[in-house]
């Protein structure tokens, strides 16, 4: 006989954003995620989890969390979280999310990350991205910004910003710093609230569609005959300098 939180989560699933681990669950609640559906396969565990990291959300995950046995949680994920906890969410609509990345005047920048690669870091720049409150990530080419790998790696802060994948063509208005190493040195420049901040893939850096709709080249410094750095490292180098030099106040 089919596991009834089984069979429930089967059908949400292909039309749900995966969050996987009690971290990525706890952020999401956070951040107003809808959330339908959490397991776990010990319940009193990930409460008592709660109530030490995220009590905001302690009376929430009591109401939300199915306890499930373990071969049906593993079935769920790609791999099992540490946690043991997965939820599923609702994205949020891509018209919401457009509305906020193309409102002016911003006051905090958008991110654009063109063309990348690596999943992982695509989740991490979006980690950082929600620290900064910064006003959403673009990413452009084929890499998906909502696949279960970069959520996983963004620890469900996909729901504190807005996160979309765009053309070139479809960029949000506002100055584009991107990132170069023939650029001006980012230490005698203030970026603006409304910039938007352009980051080149790991591999082969920015793509002519994106140079083309750049107006400045913006150097981060580098020691000579070092290479480059970690995209989420460069992301997080330009986001500190641009709350330094003026940017919003982070809410402590």
């Amino acid at each position: 006989m089919t596991d009834p939180a089984a069979a429930a989560w089967h059908r949400l699933a292909d039309a749900s954003v995966l969050l996987d681990g009690f971290h990525a669950l706890k952020h999401a609640l956070r951040f107003g995620a809808e959330v339908p559906m959490a397991v776990t396969t010990d319940r009193p565990a990930a409460l008592a989890l709660a109530g030490e990291l995220a009590p905001d959300v302690r009376e929430t995950l009591d109401a939300l969390l199915t306890e499930v046995p373990e071969d049906v949680y593993r079935s769920f994920v790609p791999r099992p979280h540490p946690t043991a906890v997965a939820a599923l969410a609702v994205r949020p609509a891509r018209e919401a999310n457009l509305e906020r990345l193309g409102h002016t005047p911003r006051s905090a920048p958008v991110v654009v990350l063109d063309n990348p690669r690596n999943l992982g870091n695509a989740g991490a720049v979006i980690r950082l991205a929600a620290g900064f409150g910064v006003t959403g990530v673009v990413t452009t080419g084929t890499l998906d910004p909502w696949h279960p790998t970069v959520v996983r790696a963004g620890a469900g802060l996909h729901f504190a910003t807005a996160v979309e994948r765009l053309t070139v063509e479809e960029l949000p208005p506002g100055p584009v710093f991107a990132l170069d190493p023939e650029g001006d040195d980012i230490r005698g420049l203030k970026l603006p609230d409304d910039a938007v901040l352009a980051f080149g893939s790991e591999r082969s850096g920015l793509s002519a569609e994106l140079r083309a709709r750049t107006d400045h080249l913006v150097a981060l410094p580098m020691r000579p005959q070092v290479s480059s750095y970690n995209l989420a490292t460069s992301v997080a180098m330009t986001l500190y300098h641009w709350s330094a030099t003026g940017g919003a106040p982070l809410v402590p």
